[in-house]
């Protein structure tokens, strides 16, 4: 039984059935999938979902999909961990990290979007799936796509870091590195998609295909205990994965899976790309595209598709916006990893170097629960850490060099 009414126009309202679709062909806003709320909240309640499979398709009646999940079915429900160690340095009382580096297959949040975007281009009927992207969306689309049987193609800034080229490379797509930065590659990819009669997770199934964020957000609600966090801090780069987790929060509350919804949704940018950011804090409504500069590349979006929507989000639940230099990512990376034990990816760095100046600036309450987003694998962006971490102590295979070791760290 299908549970989506259609598609509709974020700008102007016009309705449009479910199609491979992206932008409203009068005002050429954006499209989103719209729900039949009544008729879900008969079908998901609170004990449907703690029967199912532990994967993100536990939500499938708020997933844009007709038949069954085709793709994905052991990606989601990532852990949400208590980061005790983490609060006290941070001087608050509760903190948690929803921990998509341990996402199934590829190790990031992209591995959720793209479970949607695969299992809807099947429903559609395409043979090939294809995307750009800054790195992560290539491994998934790569990855799930080989598997799912799909013809790939993945377009890429030819500037990304040697591993994540690799992270693509192994899982035999064709693989185009394109010599300019995302938004160039993303102007390319959608002259292409209005060529051939591909799938691309986000540009022509870009509408399904952002509802997989929304399962991120319904995960920490149920692994709070069903309870919506106070605050929540959200990395953005098209600013997608911020409003997605906004509306997975509200839809709970509409279908009655919660009662209350007082969360505040904060944005962390990189300083060197930070459009959406710098709106926040000048109190505007006009994102002004950035060429971007920084070493968070999966985060290097200078003109954002959803970073308007992110704003109003932001001034809707009360929240702010924060942006770090290179420098403070890289804190923020070896503070994740010598306090909890997870080694995140330079948007990690961001979202908790981020999290840290709006706590000291009052922002975000020393006494309320706060959640951080963290959305993908230090393995992935190694090469930021180059010259950042201490040397092993090299010694010969001798007890008496290893006790020398002992007494230069004053053991």
């Amino acid at each position: 039984m299908g549970y989506v009414n259609g598609l509709k126009c974020r700008e102007c309202g016009r309705e449009y059935p479910v199609d491979p679709i992206y932008v409203c062909e009068f005002c050429f806003g954006p499209l989103e999938v719209v729900y039949d709320y009544k008729k879900i909240k008969k079908a998901l309640t609170r004990k449907n979902i703690e029967k199912r499979a532990k994967n993100l398709w536990r939500y499938r009646e708020l997933l844009p999909i007709d038949g069954e999940p085709q793709v994905g079915l052991q990606s989601g429900f990532t852990p949400l961990i208590k980061a005790d160690n983490l609060a006290k340095e941070l001087g608050i009382k509760e903190l948690y990290i929803k921990d998509d580096t341990v996402a199934h297959p590829t190790l990031s949040f992209k591995d959720r979007v793209v479970a949607v975007a695969l299992t809807k281009a099947k429903e559609f009927g395409f043979d090939t799936v294809a995307c750009a992207s800054t790195g992560n969306l290539a491994h998934s689309v790569s990855a799930q796509g080989a598997r799912a049987g799909f013809r790939r193609f993945v377009f890429i800034p030819a500037t990304l870091e040697p591993s994540k080229i690799v992270a693509s490379l192994v899982y035999e797509p064709h693989v185009v590195a394109v010599d300019g930065n995302y938004d160039e590659v993303n102007r390319l990819c959608s002259e292409i998609a209005n060529k051939y009669k591909w799938a691309f997770v986000n540009i022509n199934i870009r509408p399904f295909y952002a509802e997989g964020s929304k399962t991120q957000g319904f995960e920490i609600i149920e692994q709070l205990g069903w309870m919506a966090p106070d605050n929540v801090v959200v990395p953005c780069a098209s600013g997608s994965l911020l409003t997605k987790i906004w509306k997975s929060f509200k839809e709970f509350k509409e279908i009655g899976i919660i009662k209350e919804l007082g969360t505040k949704v904060f944005a962390a940018q990189a300083t060197g790309c930070s459009p959406i950011s710098t709106a926040v804090k000048q109190g505007t409504d006009a994102i002004r595209p950035v060429k971007p500069d920084t070493i968070a590349k999966s985060l290097a979006i200078g003109n954002p598709a959803d970073g308007y929507y992110a704003l109003r989000i932001v001034e809707e639940s009360g929240g702010f916006a924060e942006d770090v230099s290179d420098e403070e990512i890289i804190k923020g990376i070896k503070l994740i990893a010598k306090s909890e034990g997870i080694f995140a990816e330079t948007a990690g760095g961001v979202t908790l170097a981020c999290t840290r100046k709006l706590i000291e600036a009052g922002k975000i309450g020393r006494n309320e629960t706060t959640v951080i987003c963290i959305t993908g694998n230090g393995l992935k962006t190694q090469e930021a850490l180059n010259g950042h971490t201490v040397s092993p102590h090299y010694i010969k295979p001798n007890l008496a060099f290893f006790e020398e070791v002992l007494k230069k760290i004053g053991h």
